[in-house]
């Protein structure tokens, strides 16, 4: 039978329902969602929710407005005429189009097998149902090729995980007792603001503020001092750190003697990174390494919060096991609000396997697609892929190298299944448009990776149209397809029992019965704690892991070191292309999510490229002049902004604008590259470089 799905409350009665926000954010807020009449028209922050604390980012507080948008997709649909930019479909019944997808599947699986379906996903919904359950269920027993979701976090998390050995870090909410937070290239303000928040009552405690970045961000902006190194020199930076930190024996040696592995090898390679070499690799002034490494040696508690901006450069991965080995040296561990953080999913007992399934998968295991190379891989992947089935995701739009993406959606023999909630420009290329719920419309259980805390999304409103939720597509497509598994049947509330393991230690006193009543509670870990003020790290050893047999023995450099960026502007390409440019979300986008908000779009008014007046007058560039910004892989025009935003020798281009939004039908992934990361597979988004000129 169809999974039971949720119903509007009587006409005429106003209720307010809890939820959880599913957007690819660390704050993971809790949302008190007011309903009238079946309509959505209010979503406030839960006030009993403490990382939420009643507040919400512009985003989110007009959902309601994304939930009612006039261009939501509510019924299946089938293409008529030519792929891309102005498509036009026709309505069709979900009959109709699970039998065209499963018709469809059944030849090209008899042709080519199973492999020649590749599923694309990422975070668009971060909730445990919607990101990955009954959709890898489905996968896996079809046979599907493999995605390896590398897009956004998998080089940093690798290389993080060598160091810590897991996704772990300091306790976010006791940053209040700070006396010195790097916010080292994470724009708070924007992607991370309830951290913001505990930032700021810290600096009203009297911590320093230091921002790490290469463009001058709104936290910049409220920062006590602000470091603008190159993009793609983090590591270098660190070692720099490390340098000052071992010459000037602003060491915690009790701690790296009990709790750290590799600390002689370390210092060698430290060694070769002085402050004046580290000063020329990241553009910077040699004081500010001097200075900023004696404030970290000499301030406790010292905490770093850092995010996924620095792993998308040739290193990124490098850059973040770098970054982790400092508050080992210092002994910044030993503090409750001490330490690092990147992620804090690691804390979680999620229940991976049985919410997925990987048993089902055949043997041999299908082959594996690159998500970051999905342009290169419609075009050149052997044996071809014939068919993609994209839902939490807009890969025409975000992934790299546009031109080689947009080549491969557009094949005539591409068989492309699409299923969203709007008519993105991935679903210009859609033979069949499937209509996806909001969050708001369906049930998910969610972890956080900023905080502690697990949260339940309650459906606030029945689905709109005929518009299903992830986990029903795919119950849908396994009747479709004949399977009969016993997992097929699982209800959505099945799930989120299936979703933690109850009995572990970390939620004690928590089940998915009181859960689904509080609609949050915090993971049972000692508030007020340093997690490895004795060591305990969740590595191999149980120590801080400077040198990792692990990484050896994977083939990688068992010590941490700075890799330079690979188009770096000390390189030939640099006299070709000398500006290194990066492209961070827009303040009303995440990634391509919200990018179709009239609200939104009249706040951004057009694609913009932030570019030092050094750098504009040298190009004859004013500003408000559109400009073209290209390198050989392609180019998009956009509004020139003259700030001293960015650095000397770096461009910033806001993203990601739909292509088919932007005045020119393009975006800034015209020129990104689909060259991966050192470790992880990840893209890189920001080894970039560039020219900029005058449109006209």
């Amino acid at each position: 039978m169809a999974q039971p799905l949720p119903t509007s409350a009587p006409i005429g009665t106003t209720h307010t329902v809890r939820g959880a926000c599913p957007h690819d954010c660390p704050d993971t807020c809790a949302l008190e969602v007011t309903v009238s009449d079946g309509r959505v028209v209010k979503v406030a922050g839960a006030g009993d929710h403490p990382p939420t604390a009643g507040a919400l980012c512009t985003k989110v507080a007009f959902y309601p407005e994304r939930i009612h948008h006039a261009d939501r997709l509510l019924y299946p649909q089938r293409r008529v005429g030519a792929k891309g930019p102005g498509a036009r479909f026709e309505r069709i019944s979900w009959e109709q189009a699970l039998a065209m997808i499963a018709e469809r599947w059944r030849s090209i699986i008899a042709d080519a097998g199973a492999e020649a379906i590749v599923p694309y996903s990422y975070a668009g919904n971060s909730g445990l149902l919607g990101y990955g359950s009954m959709d890898r269920r489905f996968f896996h027993r079809l046979g599907a090729a493999q995605l390896d979701r590398t897009i956004c976090a998998s080089a940093g998390t690798m290389g993080y995980r060598a160091t810590i050995g897991g996704s772990v870090g300091f306790d976010v909410e006791n940053v209040v007792d700070s006396r010195l937070i790097i916010i080292w290239g994470s724009n708070s303000v924007v992607s991370n603001l309830h951290f913001w928040r505990l930032a700021q009552e810290a600096r009203r405690r009297g911590a320093r503020l230091v921002a790490i970045d290469p463009c001058r961000t709104a936290t910049a902006d409220k920062c006590h001092q602000h470091i603008a190194l190159l993009p793609g020199t983090d590591s270098a930076l660190a070692f720099g750190l490390m340098h000052v930190l071992i010459r000037d024996e602003l060491l915690d040696h009790d701690y790296i003697a009990r709790y750290t592995l590799g600390f002689e090898a370390l210092s060698e390679r430290a060694w070769q990174y002085p402050p004046a070499r580290v000063a020329a690799i990241c553009g910077i002034g040699e004081g500010e390494v001097e200075e900023l490494a004696h404030a970290y040696g000499s301030t406790s508690p010292a905490a770093i919060r850092t995010n996924y901006g620095i792993n998308r450069t040739a290193g990124g991965g490098m850059a973040l096991r770098t970054l982790s080995c400092l508050p080992a040296l210092t002994g910044a561990w030993r503090h409750p609000a001490g330490g690092i953080l990147l992620s804090s999913s690691g804390n979680y007992p999620v229940a991976t396997a049985a919410l997925e399934r990987p048993d089902l998968m055949p043997t041999p295991t299908p082959r594996t697609i690159n998500m970051s190379t999905i342009g290169h891989d419609l075009l050149h992947a052997q044996p071809p892929i014939k068919s993609l089935l994209v839902y939490n995701s807009n890969p025409v739009a975000i992934a790299p190298q546009s031109a080689e993406v947009v080549r491969g959606f557009a094949r005539d023999d591409l068989f492309t299944v699409v299923h969203d909630l709007f008519q993105t420009d991935t679903a210009d290329y859609a033979d069949i448009l499937l209509p996806a719920t909001s969050h708001m419309e369906q049930l998910d259980i969610h972890k956080s990776y900023g905080h502690l805390h697990v949260q339940v999304n309650q459906p606030a409103i029945a689905p709109l149209g005929e518009a299903v939720p992830n986990t029903e597509l795919f119950r849908r497509l396994a009747r479709q397809m004949g399977f009969n598994d016993a997992c097929f049947a699982d209800s959505d509330e099945d799930l989120c029992r299936q979703a933690f393991d109850w009995d572990d230690p970390r939620l004690a006193g928590v089940s998915w019965e009181t859960l689904k009543v509080a609609g949050h509670a915090r993971l049972n870990l000692p508030r007020g704690a340093a997690p490895f003020a004795e060591g305990g790290f969740p590595t191999p050893s149980g120590k801080c892991e400077f040198h990792s047999e692990s990484m050896a023995s994977a083939g990688f450099d068992a010590l941490p070191d700075f890799i330079a960026p690979r188009e770096w502007r000390q390189s030939p390409l640099a006299a070709e292309f000398p500006l290194a440019l990066i492209t961070p979300p827009a303040r009303n986008f995440l990634n391509s999510s919200f990018a179709n908000s009239p609200r939104f779009l009249a706040q951004e008014k057009s694609p913009s490229v932030y570019l030092h007046p050094r750098d504009a007058a040298a190009r004859a560039i004013v500003d408000g002049v559109t400009v073209r910004i290209f390198n050989r892989r392609g180019e998009f025009q956009a509004r020139a902004v003259v700030s001293d935003r960015p650095r000397p020798g770096v461009a910033m281009a806001t993203s990601i604008w739909w292509r088919k939004l932007s005045p020119d039908g393009r975006n800034c992934n015209e020129v990104t590259s689909q060259a991966l990361t050192d470790m992880g597979g990840g893209a890189t988004f920001y080894d970039c470089l560039v020219e900029i000129a005058r449109a006209d």
